[in-house]
């Protein structure tokens, strides 16, 4: 069944909807007739209360669980509530300079990046979550160690200093002199130049005949810096930050474990987080509308942040339970991004 929109409820479903809501995501606890009636806000009986509250629930947006006499929210309702009753509240003066602190408290941009993520994660009482595609690392010097025959440790060190290590399989006959000529080639004529460009450049000089080298040594060269290509320079990277927030901040330790153990699924957030890369807005996942928090019941807010020309870099945003503060963290997310693409332009 198709949930109805805002505009189809009357004013005293809407009304009672909200209460409830509101109450729900506060506390986290069904909500019964006799509490809302307490608010007195209403203005309305808990026998009319009860009735509206059977009415909502028909509709498919209330839910009794187990055997509680209160209702909480179902997904269809809290999405009903996000995308057209909720009433957003922009970040306070202290949580916007929390978060512009954090994002220009380091001149790394990997660091800035954690810490910003932890400061939402604080702010949120949620999991913070950034991702943001893998920098192409550029060569400073690539170097072969024989290990068999066809096989070598290549060794490459990036201009930051980094250093990652591939086994590699050679050229059949390829003499160990070859390899030592490979490493120079790449060293005296490729430093300096990302992956994909310094194996744009052996490509030209080899075609060209400028490059110097016989065919095992352009091969040996190819096979070095194909060992990382597979990497794909936009792989992204995910940092989660604040895990433990999840836990002091829940009701239900059950649903906290399967949340937690989702999160070991990096790949499948990734996926999740992707999504939100063309989104021209903040995106929210509510519950099972991702397959991947199905069974944990969980949120996920994010928004895309952007570099130079405004191209999508990265996705930040929080993970918490579906009863989290919808209108306090929306745009809380918002403008943890809105910083970040002003770090990273």
């Amino acid at each position: 069944m198709q949930s109805p929109s805002v505009a189809e409820l009357n004013d005293r479903a809407r009304e009672v909807f909200r209460q409830i809501v509101d109450a729900y995501l506060a506390s986290g606890a069904p909500v019964g007739s006799r509490t809302l009636s307490k608010i007195g806000a209403l203005g309305l009986s808990p026998a009319s209360i009860r009735n509206t509250m059977q009415d909502l629930e028909e509709l498919g947006l209330l839910a009794a669980p187990h055997t509680s006499a209160g209702r909480v929210p179902t997904q269809s309702g809290l999405r009903m509530f996000v995308d057209g009753m909720m009433q957003a509240s922009e970040p306070s003066p202290d949580e916007r300079a929390a978060i512009d602190q954090s994002a220009s408290g380091s001149p790394a941009i990997e660091e800035a990046l954690v810490r910003t993520t932890m400061v939402l994660s604080g702010l949120s009482h949620c999991a913070g979550l950034v991702l943001v595609a893998k920098q192409e690392m550029i060569i400073r010097q690539l170097s072969f160690v024989p290990l068999a025959p066809g096989r070598a440790l290549a060794v490459l060190v990036g201009a930051d200093g980094s250093v990652e290590n591939r086994i590699v399989s050679l050229p059949e006959g390829l003499p160990p002199t070859a390899l030592e000529a490979a490493a120079n080639y790449i060293n005296g004529r490729l430093a300096g130049l990302t992956l994909a460009d310094a194996t744009d450049r052996l490509n030209a000089e080899v075609a060209a005949d400028r490059a110097a080298l016989d065919a095992m040594t352009a091969g040996a060269v190819a096979t070095g810096l194909a060992a990382w290509s597979s990497d794909g320079a936009a792989r992204p990277v995910l940092i989660v930050r604040g895990q433990a927030n999840l836990v002091e901040s829940s009701v239900d330790l059950d649903r906290v474990r399967l949340l937690l153990g989702d999160l070991e699924d990096k790949e499948e957030l990734v996926r999740l987080l992707e999504l939100a890369r063309g989104a021209e807005a903040t995106k929210i996942f509510i519950g099972a509308e991702s397959q991947l928090f199905s069974l944990s019941g969980s949120s996920v807010i994010a928004a895309p942040y952007r570099g130079p020309g405004g191209r999508v870099v990265g996705v930040v945003g929080v993970i918490g339970p579906t009863r989290l503060n919808y209108a306090r963290v929306i745009p809380m997310v918002d403008y943890t991004a809105r910083t970040l693409s002003r770090l990273v332009a």
